[in-house]
């Protein structure tokens, strides 16, 4: 585990499954009748986007950070992204999201996707519109941040990346816990930092999540290339590797012109991808641990997803000790949840967790 230690900011302002029925079934033998219908009722109902007509673009400030992680004698800049409401009071008032990447793109092209007429793929849009305080970063080895090191940047790598982070922006928000919401291997980070850090995260949400790879095609596909994934740090990138994740487990999920701005996008910043995220899914699985967690925690399942396996994930979802916790399985979704055309079920499954009501009684 890397230690990270002395924080120091610098900023600089400026601009996979079956019938529903079989899943409710398996969903009884594992937890009980009372879990199947809370999970059903909050994930699989659907929501109005009025807020995205409510505020325009132009109310939206963004400004870009640096934090700095120390590692032994060396010190690694790490790029964030933060956009909110102008009105700094209103932009705090629903809290404060950090939003966090997988293995194959930084974080804007993700959670800040610009596409012509289509504005519910700027996620971070979506949200400040909302009145929350939105940041994004690129983790070490992708995007603006250092890539100096010679290692692979794999999952606990990223996860110190969210401790230096989120210390930054705890002191710049003055806000001691933040929403975290990841993606891919950024939910493998995320979780390991909420396990870490349990004490820094108010809520947390696990999109397109893996615990052991049982059951997944896309790993068992991935571990055939395990040789030349531990041959380098890095591996390529192109339109053609990143078309591929929009095809592979169930092709239609995306529109090809949100495909394509979502590749510009990415490769804008990136011309090659650390490898430690994909050796980590491979064959170092399990890297988190669910007794562990004890944050409240919204599993996100796609239903097409080929990594997320529902019964493996939903065994760890059954381990959580916190009695604040949802699985959702999200309908017509594959693994690329943010970039696809349900995109608003997703959203609106993300702001029902985030907005849930401070719990009275706790028995």
């Amino acid at each position: 585990m890397t230690q990270n230690k002395n924080l120091k900011s610098l900023e600089k302002s400026s601009i996979d499954n079956g019938p529903q029925s079989q899943r409710r079934s398996f969903f009884k033998s594992a937890l009980g009748a009372a879990t199947v219908a809370s999970a059903s009722t909050a994930g699989l109902s659907l929501g109005s986007n009025s807020a995205l007509a409510a505020v325009k673009n132009d109310q939206i400030a963004a400004s870009e950070h640096w934090a700095i992680k120390k590692v032994e004698n060396q010190e690694i800049k790490l790029y964030i992204l933060n956009k909110k409401l102008k009105s700094s009071k209103a932009a705090t008032h629903r809290g404060v999201i950090l939003f966090v990447h997988g293995s194959s793109m930084a974080g804007s092209p993700v959670f800040d996707l610009q596409v012509p007429g289509k504005p519910e793929y700027s996620t971070m849009d979506y949200f400040a519109k909302l009145g929350y305080d939105t940041w994004c970063l690129d983790h070490e080895g992708y995007g603006r941040s250092s890539k100096t090191r010679d290692i692979t940047y794999d999952i606990s790598t990223g996860a110190d990346d969210l401790e230096a982070v989120s210390r930054y922006i705890t002191q710049k928000t003055g806000v001691a816990k933040l929403i975290v919401y990841g993606v891919s291997s950024g939910a493998l980070r995320g979780a390991l930092f909420a396990e870490r850090f349990p004490e820094r995260v108010s809520r947390l949400a696990l999109d397109a999540f893996v615990w052991t790879g049982e059951g997944s095609p896309t790993l068992a596909n991935r571990r055939k290339r395990i040789d030349e994934w531990k041959s380098s740090n890095r591996r390529q990138l192109d339109h053609a590797m990143i078309q591929s994740i929009f095809t592979r487990d169930h092709p239609g999920t995306a529109d090809q012109d949100v495909v394509d701005e979502f590749a510009k996008a990415i490769l804008k910043l990136d011309s090659s991808l650390p490898t430690g995220t994909y050796i980590d899914m491979s064959i170092n699985l399990p890297i988190c641990t669910p007794e562990k967690l004890t944050v409240p925690t919204m599993i996100m399942r796609g239903e097409f997803d080929g990594i997320a396996a529902f019964e493996d994930v939903l065994k760890y979802f059954s381990k959580l000790p916190n009695a604040d916790k949802r699985f959702v399985v999200m309908p017509g979704i594959a693994h690329a949840s943010l970039q696809e055309k349900n995109v608003k079920i997703v959203l609106h499954t993300m702001e029902d967790f985030f907005s849930q009501p401070a719990q009275i009684y706790k028995g």
